[in-house]
């Protein structure tokens, strides 16, 4: 790493509290735009039931509407690293269909990939923690998430029902809070420059390489040939020093925390309120993001309930290699393997949850 910190800046280093999501970052689809979804829906309906792996640019073909995608491409790679698109009627489509269109977009924009040792390419976000025995992930239950990163490229959630109250995605500019420690305190942003171990969750690394902890340190902070790559995954560090994987420094505690107190301030994150039928993408290189806590129904089919994409994006330059150990293109293969058809469409699981209600 240079010795000398060079700040971002630019339109991807931004502060929230000078920000309007409304006016900054929110795509309406225009009639036309959403004849040609609507349109696309019914070619792919007409193959048969075609499973979400197989809904590809081909079977699902948006000649116009492509256009928006590839502004959105940009707009995460050197813009903002942020869009909701807003339009998509909640009352017109099941919430399967649902599901097939956000997938044709997503197979438009990129490479859809699984998310986790199940290999699922469709995530539901939805709290089911009050339905279960075991401890469950913080996006499937109601409690506020702190600030982090996803896997990959580009993290989306589409949302099909909004919660009773609360529950607004937070976001950041990892960039924003780059520039921010580079100018008040250089020394902290060496040491995420530096970085540290990461430790997965024990599914994912059985079911892929077989690596629990990455065999080398993480780089928070990356930049490579002027282009800048955050990768924020605190908790799992703070996991992998609790489990004796490393010794954490004071320094690195010290960088720790002031990424998580800039990012979580209201000088830098951005609260959005995304509506049934929104669609949300972020760039992971460039974004943290988490949520405010939020109160549900009782009902299951009432809850907060959104659906998640990851997505590759074949055009970008990879990440770093100190960034990638934690993202193994060699475990989304693996992954695949525990995927079962038809598994991830929303009526199927609504109906498994609503069994262990």
């Amino acid at each position: 790493m240079n010795d000398t910190l060079v700040p971002v800046g630019g339109r991807s280093a931004w502060l929230g509290s000078t920000l309007d999501y409304r006016q900054d970052g929110l795509w309406q689809l225009s009639a036309a735009e959403l004849t040609e979804i609507d349109a696309a829906l019914t070619t792919l309906k007409d193959r048969g039931d075609l499973d979400l792996t197989e809904i590809t640019a081909d079977t699902f073909p948006l000649p116009t509407v492509g256009r928006l995608l590839s502004r959105l491409r940009d707009e995460l790679w050197s813009g903002r690293g942020f869009v909701l698109i807003r339009g998509l009627s909640r009352e017109r489509y099941t919430d399967d269909d649902l599901a097939r269109i956000y997938c044709g977009l997503g197979a438009h924009l990129g490479d859809i990939i699984p998310q986790s040792g199940n290999g699922e390419i469709l995530g539901h976000v939805l709290n089911v923690a009050d339905l279960v025995d075991e401890q469950v992930r913080g996006y499937r239950s109601a409690q506020a998430m702190n600030m982090h990163s996803d896997g990959h490229d580009v993290v989306s959630l589409l949302c099909l029902r909004e919660a009773k109250a609360g529950g607004a995605s937070r976001i950041a500019s990892a960039a924003a809070v780059h520039d921010r420690m580079v100018e008040t305190n250089p020394d902290l942003a060496r040491v995420l420059y530096e970085g540290m171990p990461v430790m997965r969750s024990r599914m994912d690394a059985e079911r892929g390489d077989g690596k629990i902890v990455t065999s080398d340190n993480v780089a928070l902070f990356a930049t490579t040939d002027g282009v800048f790559s955050s990768c924020i995954h605190v908790a799992q560090t703070r996991d992998a020093a609790r489990a004796g994987h490393f010794d954490i420094t004071p320094e690195q505690e010290a960088a720790l925390d002031t990424f998580c107190e800039l990012s979580a301030s209201p000088e830098f994150y951005l609260d959005m309120n995304i509506a049934p039928g929104d669609i949300q993408f972020l760039n992971n290189r460039l974004i943290v993001h988490g949520r405010t806590p939020y109160q549900d129904h009782e009902d299951v089919n009432r809850r907060r309930h959104l659906m998640r994409l990851w997505v590759n994006i074949p055009s970008w330059p990879r990440r770093p290699d100190n960034q990638q150990d934690i993202y193994s293109m060699a475990d989304l293969p693996r992954w695949a393997r525990f995927r079962t058809p038809f598994m991830e469409m929303p009526e199927r699981y609504m109906a498994q949850v609503t069994a262990m209600q």
